[in-house]
């Protein structure tokens, strides 16, 4: 299929474009940079992350997390007053990386800077080499930095740096061969647990970064943990250096500076970049580098998933065909999802992104030509240009998280919720979307959406399809 490929040739234009020039942004279609660095350092096990700037940064990234996972969060911050904007910050940095260190003995600290240390300038790597010296006398743990402004990039940006970072600063030269990595992007923690039952059922052992299908999605605590279990361990992301393979998901992060691609350029280890697989064939081509790795033909259980997702398809497509939806989100989960809508006779008529890479226009566009449709494609977009645009089109459902609730009251369509932030529901950490299962979710809340509104909207009502 043509989507698959990541350059294309030019094609005819099917992006429109609002004319209305930019007034300000008035309800975001991301959040910040630093929120998805957070997310990649609770997925360590025994990481924590601090945040160097201002307290209410740490405080608005714990509320819209727990709100989400429905799970406790710390994040530590360097805690900035005016005095610290004007002269810096580093002894507030230094004083809480102390405390840190002997309040929690964290086995990593990941140190995250927000727009007010990155604005005044703070050298925040010589911070941390002086911290490391002055104070022998402490255990201190690895500390990791990376950059994340939220004025040059959303949480998705602040999400890949982590990654690259810790990779950066971790990664070893081993013999190990038989280990594969992958990089799953921000999805959710029942994705995380599907991946890693995919790797086993074609008896693969993977290393998973970041994994947070325990520390944020856990039972009960008998007592309480100041650092919650589970992740990645440190020596598991040590090993990623002489992986046999690594797999990163996301058609964004083809022809940017990865995790993927430092291991690749500094150990040779060989990369796959990938769509996030949703829908059939991306799905497909995700297996088909398992089976190319592991030597072994689809285990069993997902081929007979794979044929119950193919006869769903048929047995909705009465109700889906010809359907109009609209996409908003990540822009790799928008491109996959709207690859999927494609695949089984949906119309995502307008896909909506708060990125401003071309990367979703190029593949989106490229797959409305290959199935003749035209598709209204939107970039560095808030909300309320999502609304804006809505209201001129005809719309059966939404797709996305819980922010776009509002546009889907207000126009009377349901909302299939996915992705992030989930604040309205309580199965956030359940919902898989990636691979057969994720796939055959997504459709039948799609299909069951599709006619529960039909239903509802009966003058009479109906019991039987």
């Amino acid at each position: 299929m043509a989507f698959f490929r990541t350059v294309r040739e030019e094609r005819s234009p099917v992006m429109k474009k609002s004319e209305k020039g930019y007034v300000s942004t008035r309800n975001p279609c991301s959040l910040c940079a630093p929120l998805g660095a957070s997310i990649v350092f609770r997925g360590i096990q025994g990481a924590l992350p601090i945040l160097h700037g201002s307290q209410g940064c740490s405080t608005y990234i714990r509320r819209y997390l727990i709100s989400h996972f429905n799970e406790p969060i710390d994040i530590a911050s360097s805690n900035f007053s005016e005095k610290s904007a004007i002269f810096g910050g580093k002894q507030n940095l230094m004083k809480g990386l102390e405390n840190l260190c002997i309040q929690y003995e964290p086995e990593l600290i990941g140190v995250a800077s927000t727009c007010l240390s990155e604005t005044i300038g703070d050298d925040v790597p010589m911070i941390v080499r002086e911290f490391i010296k002055d104070n022998q006398s402490l255990s201190i743990p690895k500390i990791v930095h990376v950059s994340t402004p939220s004025y040059s990039g959303n949480h998705m940006d602040g999400f890949h740096n982590a990654v690259l970072a810790v990779v950066s600063a971790l990664a070893e030269e081993k013999n190990i061969i038989s280990t594969v990595g992958i990089f799953p992007g921000f999805v959710s923690p029942a994705d995380i647990r599907y991946l890693r039952g995919v790797a086993e059922a074609f008896c693969l052992n993977c290393v998973i970064l970041p994994d947070y299908s325990e520390s944020l999605d856990g039972g009960p605590w008998e007592e309480y943990q100041k650092i919650q279990k589970g992740g990645v361990s440190l020596n598991e992301v040590k090993s990623l250096g002489g992986s046999r393979a690594v797999i990163e998901f996301g058609h964004s992060l083809a022809d940017r500076d990865t995790a993927a691609t430092f291991l690749k350029n500094k150990f040779c280890v060989e990369r796959f970049s990938l769509g996030l697989p949703i829908g059939i064939r991306l799905t497909d081509s995700f297996f088909g580098v398992m089976e190319d790795l592991s030597l072994r033909k689809m285990p069993p259980k997902h081929r007979l998933a794979r044929s119950r997702l193919i006869d769903s398809y048929i047995d909705g497509h009465k109700y889906l065909f010809e359907k109009r939806a609209l996409v908003f989100g990540e822009e790799d989960l928008v491109i996959s999802v709207a690859a999927f809508l494609f695949e089984i006779g949906v119309i995502p008529v307008l896909c909506a992104t708060n990125a401003q890479t071309g990367t979703i226009n190029r593949i989106v566009a490229g797959i409305a030509n290959d199935y003749g449709r035209e598709v209204m494609i939107r970039e560095g977009v808030d909300f309320e240009n999502i609304k804006e645009e809505a209201r001129n089109l005809d719309i059966d459902f939404i797709i996305g998280n819980s922010k776009g609730y509002y546009i889907a009251r207000e126009m009377g369509i349901p909302l299939i919720r996915i992705g992030f932030p989930i604040h309205d529901r309580i199965d956030s950490g359940r919902i898989i979307h990636l691979g057969y299962s994720g796939t055959q979710q997504l459709f039948d809340r799609i299909t069951n959406a599709i006619i529960q509104v039909k239903q509802d909207l009966s003058p009479v009502g109906y019991n039987y399809m």
